[in-house]
This record gives C-alpha cells, structure tokens and sequence, in this order.
C-alpha cells in the first residue's frame, strides 16, 4: 500500500475503519485480492506476498515502502510482501510479531507495517520507527513515518474523518481514495527524489502513464461479528 488512512478505536463497537491505496507499476503482475482460505489478500506475482491482508477472525496486516533516494542494496533483500503474510499466517500478538520484525528489519528494503487484532494495532518500519502500539485516533501512513504531515496524509484524514461522519459506506470511503487534489510544489516533500516525482505521487489517487493506483481496500473490523472487506481495482 501507499497510503493507509484509518480510525483506531480499541473497545469501540467498530474498533477500526480502515481506507487505503496500493501505488505501484501497471505492468507489475498482480493477482486480486480474494479469500484463500481465511486470508483475503491479493498476491504479488513478481516477488510474492502481499501488500494487505485480512483474516476472518479480523486480524489484519498492511505494508508500504518508504521513499528516499534509490540506492543498490548491501546485498540481496527479502520482498516486503512477506511481512503482512508472515503475520496473517501466525499466530503471533502484534506486539510479539513487530519485535520479531525489528529483529530481522536489515533483511528487508524499506518499510512500514501495521498489524493489529481488533483488540491492539502496532507499528513497526526500519527507517527510524521502533516497535509502538498506535494510539486511538485518526492516522494515515504513506512512504514516510505514520502521521508526517504530508499534504495527502493530512487531506486524507480530514476526508476520512468527514465519510465516517456522514455513515462510512463504501462508496463514501471510496469517495476518498480517489480523491485527486493536487497539492501546490511549496507543500511537498523533499524525500530525495527528483520534482517532477514529488509532484506526481503527491495526490491520495496516483495516475501517470505507466505508474498509479492500482487498486483500492476497504477495511470494517467490528467488536462483534463479521469483518467488512473490500477490494476494488483499477488498474
């Protein structure tokens, strides 16, 4: 995922409402998320794994890289796709599984990740974030720590907050991953890669010739009861 805006509140009748994009290369070969057994997740046929995964009990992981200046690798990395899938597939707390991960973090490119129950949701990246339990509240993550202020992050919140607000339907939840306001340069970021980029993946929807959203995921994890999922793909 590239952006990931939710609302945490442990103990609430719906602990978590969750709205987020997955940015990535067209022609990168994908497989749409679906149950597999009791995982829905998509699958990314390239280097394996998952961007974003649920189970039926409500545990749910998602991952999204973390912008700055390419540069080789030390050695050969593990793909960040198994982290939401080495957790969907445990039976590991979040808090348990994010240490794991600080651990091993050197073994993967740049990343954060959330995973969480439905009864505790944790955060983890290996580009200067130690293992925390997220806080009730309004968060958004995209390629840089959970909660920077970019522009995206903060219109997303407001967005997110408003559709929940107003009812939360899938359609208004939607209403907010295509949002496509295009911030001014001034209000941008400088992760180290060129203008014109910062510029085109600065929106919360991300369209480009040959780079975008590619699809949208819906998340309504209740205290009681079955969890709402939804996937919607656009490209």
């Amino acid at each position: 995922m590239c952006i990931i805006l939710f609302q945490w509140q442990p103990g609430a009748d719906t602990p978590l409402i969750l709205a987020a994009n997955r940015d990535e290369f067209y022609a990168r070969p994908t497989e749409s998320a679906r149950w597999r057994g009791n995982i829905f997740c998509g699958i990314d046929k390239e280097a394996g794994g998952t961007w974003f995964g649920v189970t039926q009990s409500g545990r749910f992981a998602a991952v999204t890289n973390f912008r700055e200046p390419p540069t080789p690798p030390p050695m050969k990395l593990k793909s960040r796709g198994q982290l939401p899938m080495g957790y969907l597939e445990s039976t590991k707390s979040p808090e348990a599984y994010v240490r794991q991960i600080q651990q091993e973090q050197d073994e993967y490119g740049p990343f954060n990740l959330l995973v969480g129950d439905g009864n505790s949701l944790w955060y983890v990246g290996n580009r200067g974030a130690a293992p925390q339990e997220v806080p009730p509240g309004l968060h958004g993550l995209s390629n840089a720590l959970l909660n920077t202020p970019w522009p995206k992050i903060e219109r997303g919140k407001d967005l997110l907050a408003r559709a929940i607000e107003e009812g939360g339907t899938n359609e208004q939840l939607l209403a907010v991953l295509t949002d496509r306001h295009q911030p001014d340069a001034s209000e941008l970021p400088q992760t180290g890669v060129p203008a014109w980029l910062e510029e085109m993946v600065a929106p919360i929807f991300i369209e480009s010739a040959q780079y975008g959203t590619r699809c949208s995921t819906l998340l309504v994890v209740p205290r009681e009861g079955a969890v709402r999922v939804h996937e919607h793909v656009w490209r």
